[in-house]
């Protein structure tokens, strides 16, 4: 069986030469290749044609994780596992929407290491455990910024016209609940379908559950 081919790209030195002897000593990896740039490991993947990319994200030319987009654009069987100290939760998901099939820390023992290798050759996505909770609860948060900014330029009126479409009720029903005239209903969700951008009251209703209106606004 051949060896694993393994680039490594991180502009510290000590840390290549580190990763060079830990890898070179596994008999089922090799190191075929290195460089602090990420310009040059782009070049480097296209003459070398390395199995998995050891890649940080904080480079002097451009970041890691636009050199892993060119990579997976240009050389898709290449796997690119993230080696880095950053573990803030925007950085994680950049890296893995770039097509990294892991992220892992530099913390990390060196069998989590080798281990996260070759699950990487195998296509294997991996997610240090240091940073999964954290991503979550990054993920969470996003999500809940998303759904309140959802709704953000409807006026108190309007989220109340809006909550009533999302449950079905025509504009004579809306009209009778709010104590509000016909043509003042219409008028809101006219108002309301301009402000979020959307063709009719089926889009409007589709959308306001989407965006969990009810728990977010519930009367």
């Amino acid at each position: 069986m051949n060896p694993i081919r393994i680039l490594l790209v991180d502009d510290h030195e000590m840390v290549r030469l580190g990763l060079l002897i830990l890898i070179n000593d596994q008999s089922d990896m090799e190191v075929v290749g290195e460089t602090g740039n990420a310009g040059d490991a782009v070049l480097k993947v296209e003459r070398l044609q390395p199995d998995v990319v050891l890649m940080d994200i904080r480079l002097p030319d451009q970041s890691g994780i636009q050199a892993t987009r060119t990579i997976m654009t240009r050389f898709p069987k290449t796997k690119v596992l993230m080696l880095t100290s950053y573990s803030e939760g925007d950085l994680v998901l950049d890296a893995i929407r770039s097509g990294a099939v892991g992220y892992v820390l530099k913390q990390v023992g060196n069998q989590e290491l080798l281990q996260a290798i070759r699950l990487a050759v195998r296509d294997e996505a991996l997610l240090d455990p240091g940073i999964a909770a954290r991503l979550i609860s990054h993920v969470r948060a996003s999500e809940r910024k998303a759904q309140e900014n959802a709704f953000r330029g409807l006026s108190v009126r309007e989220m109340d016209v809006l909550i009533e479409i999302a449950r079905g009720k025509s504009n004579a029903e809306i009209a009778k609940i709010l104590n509000l005239q016909n043509t003042t209903v219409r008028n809101y969700v006219s108002s309301i379908l301009e402000k979020l951008g959307l063709a009719n009251r089926v889009e409007l209703a589709i959308y306001a559950v989407q965006n969990h209106i009810f728990e977010q606004y519930e009367r």
